[in-house]
């Protein structure tokens, strides 16, 4: 009976073991996934210099922060840089371990402050950087999201009155056996084809779309030939190519300002680049400037990516030791341009757009009042 009872508390003990292990692997898993945003990136390094100012010891720090968490799985990730520190590692170390949950960046930011002593400096710095990135991001989708909206909108209009409003009305035309205009032939055809494909159309997109982002998220020479296009594309790719630029610029100051070497500096840059076309070619320089080679030469050797003023700049940076600052002084002033060029996009958009939807609409009333006017013209008085 002994035994019995032994054996089932083995195996009940066992079964509690093996549960734990379980729930460790799902703990680490979803750390693993857990990804902090620009925002909580932002907050962490801001509140962390905030109260390393104040004297607070940076294990009660984390503490403190840990207690803020906005989630339960950032409050894990907390857990277990809080373990890391109470074990004796560096900050930079523990956060690199929490598998993408802080980027390159944040994290050589922190690491030179950390070496150098200036880590609550560093911190203010990488707040302000990444604030300002995220400004900037907004800024854009902002600028983008008012066209878009009035383009779907447009859209949604004409398809309604196409495939609902309009084959209400066919019934009168063919009963009269009138030659119909063309443009409500053509309506016509379009209502046709909507309410025999429009269905299987949308699923088709949205087939198209899982299957682009599957191929932009896997196979790397497809996202390669997709970033390029993008920046070919009219109006879309200026905004794209100064907005890496302005990132390439800030990513490259920052980290020259907190005496992360160049070479290291633009592989950093790398790595935090979302277009891969930019990222290779901020690899590229680090190979050259790696070999001794001056960073404007590449510059202005690469003109589809880097315009001719920042290739000179940086030689004017170059020759006076300044490069840090002219790199921050070259993202400032992309940024305002971007940002005035937002603005005047929205501004001169809009009437374009207006015209547009206005030229549809007026489409389509016409298709519909024009063959009601001519058979009312040719009846009988």
């Amino acid at each position: 009976m002994n035994n019995m009872s032994t054996t089932g508390s083995i195996g009940k003990s066992g079964n509690y073991a093996n549960l734990r292990k379980l729930t460790t692997k799902l703990s680490q898993l979803s750390i693993g996934r857990t990804r902090f945003s620009t925002r909580e990136q932002t907050l962490f390094a801001k509140r962390l210099a905030f109260l390393m100012r104040a004297g607070v010891p940076i294990l009660e720090s984390l503490m403190i922060l840990r207690d803020q968490a906005s989630s339960a799985a950032i409050a894990r990730v907390y857990d277990r840089i809080i373990t890391d520190i109470s074990n004796g590692q560096y900050l930079h170390k523990s956060l690199a371990r929490q598998k993408g949950a802080f980027g390159d960046f944040v994290i050589n930011i922190i690491q030179v402050g950390e070496h150098s002593g200036i880590l609550s400096q560093n911190l203010l710095y990488l707040a302000d950087e990444l604030k300002k990135k995220e400004e900037l991001r907004r800024k854009i989708i902002g600028a983008m999201v008012y066209p878009l909206f009035i383009t779907v909108a447009t859209l949604g209009v004409t398809a309604l009155l196409t495939a609902y409003i309009f084959p209400k009305i066919m019934p009168i035309f063919t009963s009269l056996h009138a030659q119909l205009p063309l443009t409500t032939r053509a309506l016509i055809a379009m209502s046709d084809f909507l309410r025999s494909w429009g269905v299987l159309s949308v699923f088709a997109l949205i087939g198209l779309g899982i299957v682009y982002a599957a191929l932009h998220h896997n196979v790397r020479s497809f996202r390669m030939w997709n970033d390029r296009a993008l920046l070919r594309t009219p109006l879309v790719g200026s905004i794209a190519k100064t907005y890496n630029i302005v990132t390439f610029c800030r990513t490259v100051g920052i980290l020259l300002k907190s005496g992360v070497l160049l070479n290291e500096a633009l592989m950093i840059t790398g790595d935090t680049m979302q277009n891969r076309a930019y990222q290779r070619e901020c690899y590229r320089l680090a190979e050259k400037v790696h070999k001794g080679e001056p960073i404007s030469r590449y510059l202005l050797l690469h003109r589809a990516y880097f315009p001719p003023m920042l290739s000179h700049m940086v030689a004017i940076g170059e020759k006076t030791g300044k490069l840090s600052e002219v790199m921050t002084y070259l993202s400032e002033l992309y940024e305002a341009e971007l940002e005035d060029f937002t603005k005047n996009l929205s501004t001169s958009i809009e009437p374009i757009l207006m015209l547009v939807m206005g030229l549809i609409v007026g489409f389509v009333a016409i298709s519909v009042i024009t063959p009601i006017y001519e058979i009312t013209q040719n009846l009988p008085r």
